[in-house]
């Protein structure tokens, strides 16, 4: 039997999608030669994302497979623009699956995994071959729940002069009617699959399990913003045959076909490297993003990591290169070895190739958009069905009264920097329950000792206190300039930035806590390094619930209400983040520096590779 080829589709959705399709790339391209597998990955993310893979012997081509979710900013959805890239990917379906059909064929293709592209399942269908879902969630309950009546209204601020807070676009429900034929065809797509390789951090998967079915807002208590009792009753249980929906049948061809079923798996993550448990692997890490070396010791300093990540990929640029600029002072490469194969670029949260290119437009006018720094013409789709791209102007990381966090809002400096932890407040939402005030702790006298700590303990403060230094993410070439120029960084004392190519597995293991967005990606590497997690919510992604049950049940995370992070009112939720995983994070470090957390990965990830293969030996076109 000659060696199994898998085509394996990966949603250009964000950067979760892209690490753990790599990641199980490379374990099935690891395996032994008599086992080793084809692997041929087709995305509208960029080839470099997928590195690790790659360099192992995987192919790759892009392609635009998927619709995607519009994100103007890290936690915020624009339902009506989702809407209408979802109407103009729904229109090219038919010659988008032809495309797929007559490639599957060409390549000799046994098997589709998909993360989680519904077209590939289709294809897989019309071809006459089996495919295989790998995901905690599926895109028709996305779409699904942009009908929902919970309104994400903007939040009062003190500073609303500011053009950020000027101009949010307005957030109107998308009526269910004009939603449901739409999720129809994605849902009927993800019906094609057969096994379904259900990843920590699910939601319910409707193509496969019956209860609860669609619309995705009846999934929610719109009183908590939070799973009805029943969907986590649903969650706790395997489904059994009877309670699946069963096969659809190939669409091309007429062949045996094997039964529906769900199977749990492990995270798929990329590990860190074990080097950085090291003090000479850290400070190596440290040292290649300028970190000065008094800040190097764990037991005397403490990082905060500040990463929100990518909103969405597009095509890199005709170029076709995706070779991040460098600088001959603090280079914008990690230290070579170790650190490699990082983080895709970004400019405000969109992901480009090296002209900055993304797809989008602009929640305004250009005159009068949120982000008046940016050249963002009005552009995806036109009426013709086309993409346009648009070149992002990245402002500086910080001025007198700002942050600029890539794919964040701006969020205000405070004057004055007090080092007594407070309790956070505000609503997260308008409409949406309030986050739960953060509990209010005490310092670690054991690790630290500072006196005159003042009185006023009232004032919004980034960093619990001096002991504290925060790492910026996702940082562009213009960004970093801006700020270096002349030496006169508006950057808040004891704040640093990464190069955008930094591994970023490296970076959160040395992490002791992590401010972001609630994604994938992110929590599996933060569940990953025990580090804990500090999140905005982005409360109309409905994998968010999913996500939260995870790091509830692996991991630590504190939710920062988007009033506080924007207030730049850190500190209370970072601080209670660190001590309810300080434990943890201690002893993953302990481990990590032995190699046993990486080793378990490797075991697990070979043992599930292992599984595929057997299963498309079984099912796949070898059979045929």
């Amino acid at each position: 039997m000659s060696p199994v080829t898998f085509a394996y589709y990966c949603s250009g959705h964000g950067y979760g999608h892209a690490t753990r399709v790599s990641a199980l790339a490379s374990h099935l391209l690891r395996l032994p030669e008599l086992d080793r597998p084809a692997v041929h990955i087709v995305s509208s993310a960029p080839k470099h994302v997928f590195a690790d893979s790659i360099g192992l012997g995987a192919r790759y081509r892009n392609a635009n497979i998927d619709p995607v979710i519009v994100q103007p900013l890290a936690y915020r959805v624009d339902r009506q623009q989702s809407v209408a890239v979802l109407k103009s990917f729904i229109d090219k379906k038919d010659a988008i699956l032809q495309t797929e059909v007559e490639w599957l064929t060409e390549i000799h293709a046994d098997c589709v995994l998909s993360d989680a592209a519904f077209v590939g399942c289709l294809a897989a269908s019309t071809v006459g071959i089996p495919s295989i879902l790998v995901t905690n969630f599926t895109f028709d309950s996305v779409y699904s729940y942009l009908s929902t009546t919970l309104v994400d209204a903007p939040v009062s601020h003190a500073d609303d002069t500011h053009p950020h807070f000027n101009n949010l676009i307005p957030d109107i429900p998308v009526p269910s009617t004009e939603l449901e034929p739409l999720v129809h065809q994605i849902h009927a797509g993800y019906r094609c699959a057969h096994l379904l390789l259900r990843l920590p951090g699910y939601i319910p998967i409707p193509s496969f399990a019956i209860d609860p079915s669609l619309p995705s807002p009846e999934w929610v208590d719109p009183l908590t913003n939070r799973f009805h009792n029943s969907v986590f009753a649903s969650l706790d249980d395997l489904p059994s045959s009877p309670s699946l929906h069963p096969p659809v049948g190939y669409r091309g061809v007429s062949r045996r076909e094997p039964a529906r079923q769900i199977m749990p798996i492990p995270l798929l993550v990329r590990s860190p490297s074990p080097s950085v448990y090291l003090p000479m692997g850290r400070s190596q890490l440290l040292e290649s993003i300028g970190i000065p070396s008094q800040y190097h010791d764990p037991n005397s300093t403490r990082i905060l990591i500040v990463s929100f990540g990518g909103q969405m990929f597009r095509r890199p640029g005709r170029s076709g290169s995706a070779t991040p600029s460098r600088r001959a002072s603090r280079e914008l490469s990690p230290v070579r070895g170790s650190f490699s194969h990082g983080s895709p670029p970004t400019v405000n949260g969109f992901v480009h190739g090296n002209k900055d290119i993304a797809f989008g437009r602009s929640p305004t006018s250009a005159k009068g958009s949120m982000f008046p720094h940016l050249q963002i013409p009005t552009a995806l789709p036109s009426p013709s069905g086309e993409e346009h791209a648009f070149v992002f102007s990245a402002p500086r990381l910080a001025t007198a009264s700002h942050l600029w966090i890539p794919g964040a809002p701006p969020a205000s400096k405070p004057l004055t920097t007090p080092i007594s932890p407070r309790v956070s407040d505000g609503p997260l939402f308008q409409t949406i329950p309030p986050t739960p005030a953060q509990i209010e702790s005490t310092y670690d006298q054991a690790y630290f000792d500072f006196e005159d700590i003042p009185e006023d303990d009232d004032l919004p403060r980034l960093l619990p206190d001096p002991s504290w230094i925060a790492i910026v993410c996702g940082v562009s070439k213009e960004q970093w300039n801006a700020d270096e120029g002349g030496g006169d960084s508006d950057l808040p004392d004891g704040f640093f930035v990464a190069p955008r190519d930094v591994y970023m597995p490296d970076l959160t293991a040395i992490g002791d806590v992590l401010l972001g967005k609630l994604g994938y990606g992110t929590v599996a590497e933060c569940v990953d390094s025990s580090t804990p997690f500090v999140y905005v919510s982005r409360p109309l992604f409905i994998e968010e619930h999913g996500l939260r049950r995870l790091l509830d049940h692996d991991g630590v995370g504190v939710e920062l209400s988007r009033e506080s992070y924007e207030a730049g009112d850190w500190a209370g939720a970072i601080e209670t983040a660190w001590r309810n995983g300080k434990e943890a994070k201690n002893s993953e470090r302990k481990d990590g520096a032995a190699g046993f957390s990486l080793k378990t990965r490797e075991e697990e990830g070979g043992k599930l590779a292992t599984m595929i293969v057997r299963w498309a030996e079984t099912w796949g076109g070898n059979t045929a």
